[in-house]
């Protein structure tokens, strides 16, 4: 996968729909499981909203100052259709458990990540490769805490494979 991100207009651009999109899937999830009766996991999910919406105050302040270019869905440069920190459509469950949130929540935290380290390790303004440095260690501590908060759940089976009624996405 190739970002081709060339400049730090193009990687605050980037970042600013990124964390907003994060912030708005993880909104919508604790939604969905609130009405499902699933509070633990809502307010799981309006806390990394929370921590999404920090993220999108720190690019907020990293690009002040500056005109960033205004891209439209299909000009972003991820490696899938979809923002690399959001919750893909579809993976959410209304029967989910803390750990199965907490996993997807992970997988979102590397893939920015994998995203950022990416620009730093292919795109030609050193500005811009500082920047997605700085980025991806803030994903990557992220990534940690959610790996030490997984280890005060156990491992369960998907307990949703038995649904005789599986849902549609609500997303």
């Amino acid at each position: 996968m190739t970002t081709a991100i060339r400049t730090l207009d193009e990687l605050l651009a980037h970042a600013d729909a990124l964390e907003r999109e994060a912030v708005e899937r993880y909104e919508e999830l604790a939604d969905q499981m609130a009405v499902h009766n699933q509070p633990e996991v809502a307010e799981l999910f309006r806390n990394m909203a929370a921590i999404e919406g920090q993220h999108v105050n720190k690019v907020t302040e990293l690009a002040a100052g500056r005109e960033l270019p205004r891209l439209a869905p299909w000009e972003y440069r991820w490696p899938t259709l979809e923002a690399p920190e959001s919750v893909p459509v579809g993976q959410g469950h209304y029967r989910m458990n803390v750990r199965q949130a907490l996993e997807l929540m992970l997988a979102c935290e590397e893939r920015a990540r994998d995203f950022f380290a990416e620009v730093v390790r292919d795109c030609p303004d050193p500005a811009a490769r500082a920047t997605a440095a700085t980025l991806a260690a803030d994903e990557q501590r992220h990534a940690q805490l959610l790996r030490e908060w997984l280890t005060r759940y156990p491992e369960l089976s998907t307990i949703w494979q038995v649904d005789l009624d599986e849902p549609t996405a609500q997303e």
